[in-house]
C-alpha cells in the first residue's frame, strides 16, 4: 500500500487500481475511505485510478489536529498527492461531497489540473446545495417503488432533523434497489469516519464569493455528472454548478442516482472515459500556493 506525507506530517494512503495514465480519485462521504468506490464501473479498463484514503480514513492515518479535517485544510493533502505522483498537471475525478474538496483544489491551484471530472457533487464550496423540498421532489418521483412506503417518512425524518439517519432511507441512493446495491451498501456501511464527517463543512470551510472568483483562471474541462434520479444534487442544480466553471459541461445518467457506476455500469464508464479523452486545454499561469490561497480568502 503505497503513502505520502502531508504538509502537517500525517501519513496518507491511497490505492491503485488498472493500468494506464493516472486518474486521482477523491472519495466522498464526507469522510468516507475509498473502498467504497470499487472500480469505478469498470474505468479501470480505461485509466490507472489513485484512490486517496483522506486523512482519518481507510489506511491513512489520523492528523494530530482534528480541526484539519475541515474541507478547505485538506485541500494541500490534494496537492501533496499530485506532487508525490510527480505529475506536473493531473486529471481528477471527485465523488459527491469530495466535489467541494476538488473545487476548492481546482481554485487554489487551476494550473494543477487537467480535467476535472465532478461525479453526483455537493457543490457546498460554490454556495449551493439541494433544498429539502427539492430533495423530497425528487424522491416522490419514485412512488411506485416496493420500498417506497417505508423509505419515505425515515428520509423525510433525516432531511427535516426529526430523525437520525434509518436505513430505510437507503435505496433513495440507488437507481435499482437490486441485489448489488445491497451488497454495496452492507459492505461499505461502516467506513465513515463520524467526528471527521462533522468537522468537513464545518465554520470556515467554504468562502463561495472568492472560490468562484478564483475559477475565473481554471482552463481545464470539467464533466459534471448527475444522476436522473438522485436528489443531491438534482440534475438541475448540477446543470448550475456546471456553469460555474469556465469550462463545465453536464451529463446526466439515465435511470442512475447517487452511486452512478453501479446504476448502469457501461453507461457510466463510457461516458467518463470519454471525457478524459478531451483535448486539455492550455494550463493557467501558475500562481503559488501562499498567493492562491490569499486570492481565494481575502
Amino acid at each position: 500500500m503505497p503513502t505520502f506525507t502531508a504538509p502537517d506530517g500525517t501519513q496518507l494512503a491511497y490505492h491503485v487500481r488498472g493500468e494506464g495514465e493516472p486518474l486521482v480519485v477523491l472519495p466522498g462521504g464526507p469522510m468516507r475511505a475509498s473502498v467504497y468506490l470499487g472500480d469505478l464501473g469498470g474505468l479501470t479498463a480505461h485509466r490507472r485510478l489513485v484512490l486517496l484514503d483522506l486523512r482519518g480514513t481507510g489506511d491513512s492515518a489520523p492528523p494530530a489536529d482534528p480541526a484539519t479535517y475541515r474541507c478547505d485544510r485538506m485541500v494541500g493533502d490534494v496537492e501533496a498527492l499530485r506532487a508525490h505522483l510527480g505529475l506536473e498537471r493531473m486529471d481528477l475525478l471527485a465523488h459527491s461531497a469530495a466535489g467541494s474538496l476538488a473545487t476548492l483544489y481546482a481554485a487554489r491551484w487551476p494550473a494543477r489540473v487537467r480535467r476535472l471530472a465532478l461525479i453526483t457533487p455537493n457543490p457546498s464550496a460554490l454556495g449551493m446545495r439541494a433544498t429539502v423540498e427539492e430533495r423530497l421532489a425528487v424522491a416522490r418521483s419514485r412512488a411506485g417503488e416496493p420500498w417506497f412506503e417505508k423509505a419515505l417518512p425515515a428520509l423525510e425524518a433525516l432531511l427535516t432533523g426529526d430523525g437520525d439517519f434509518d436505513l430505510a432511507c437507503v435505496p433513495f441512493f440507488y437507481g435499482r434497489w437490486d441485489e448489488a446495491a445491497r451488497v454495496h451498501d452492507a459492505a461499505t456501511e461502516e467506513e465513515t469516519n463520524e467526528e471527521a464527517a462533522d468537522v468537513y463543512s464545518s465554520d470556515g470551510a467554504f468562502d463561495p464569493d472568492a472560490t468562484r472568483a478564483a475559477l475565473a483562471d481554471l482552463t481545464a474541462p470539467v464533466l459534471v455528472l448527475a444522476g436522473e434520479l438522485d436528489g443531491n444534487p438534482h440534475p438541475e442544480l448540477a446543470r448550475r454548478t456546471a456553469e460555474a466553471f469556465p469550462h463545465g459541461t453536464l451529463a446526466v445518467q439515465p435511470g442512475a442516482a447517487h452511486y452512478p457506476w453501479l446504476d448502469d455500469p457501461e453507461w457510466f464508464a463510457r461516458r467518463v472515459a470519454d471525457f478524459l479523452r478531451t483535448p486539455a486545454r492550455p494550463g493557467a499561469c501558475y500562481r503559488s500556493a501562499d498567493t492562491a490561497t490569499s486570492r481565494a480568502h481575502r
